[in-house]
């Protein structure tokens, strides 16, 4: 089953095909490479959402009901396979099985990142989205964990611009666009040591926290 909407269907072939090597391509890297299952979502063109529902309160940012996701593992000829059957869909990847998401703002975000690294404290992949967002990726169990640690380390009163994403949610992969709003980016690629591994919540959280509070202010 294919799914098409005005934008998507009016694509020059040509320019299709890249699109879906480029896709395919990436599926296999997060299956094969990172160990990542990938799930095909919903486009959004002109706010409208290519699942059809026109008071989808997703729109392009939600799996696709009947679709089968790409199991952790999968090499580019399943991949290539797999995404032949949902041409056009985004490059979801389910959170809580291999990660967890802290999200804060892409200034906060961006300033924390060189502070982390000047550290050299462990980090996992990060990517920001085209709504202003940094994600940070960390080990499973984060958004669980997160009211605890906050409190241990003193911000659970503070008003921080800091939310975790935990099992059941979903996340936009590069390079697929994020409701329409253009596509989203690495700020730090995944690595082999780090898809497998992201670091501990507690290890950047502290950090994060402390520039999510000096930015707000």
């Amino acid at each position: 089953m294919g799914f098409t909407i005005g934008g998507i269907r009016e694509m020059r072939s040509g320019a299709r095909r890249r699109v879906r090597t480029t896709e395919c391509t990436a599926v296999a890297e997060y299956t094969g490479l990172w160990g990542w299952d990938v799930v095909p979502g919903a486009r959004a063109v002109s706010g409208q959402c290519s699942c059809g529902d026109p008071a989808c309160a997703a729109p392009g940012a939600h799996p696709l009901s009947f679709a089968e996701p790409v199991p952790a593992g999968a090499g580019l000829d399943d991949a290539v396979k797999a995404w032949s059957e949902y041409p056009g869909a985004a490059l979801l990847l389910p959170v809580g099985r291999a990660f967890d998401v802290i999200e804060v703002a892409e200034a906060a975000g961006r300033r924390a990142l060189v502070r982390l690294e000047r550290m050299g404290l462990p980090l996992g992949p990060v990517c920001a989205t085209p709504t202003g967002r940094a994600r940070f990726f960390v080990a499973p169990g984060a958004a669980a964990e997160l009211p605890q640690l906050l409190y241990r380390m003193g911000w659970d009163d503070a008003d921080l611009d800091l939310h975790c994403l935990g099992p059941g949610a979903h996340i936009t992969a590069p390079p697929s666009d994020l409701g329409g709003l253009g596509p989203v980016r690495w700020l730090r690629p995944p690595t082999l040591d780090t898809a497998g591994a992201p670091p501990q919540a507690r290890l950047l959280l502290g950090t994060l926290a402390y520039i999510c509070h000096r930015t707000h202010f």
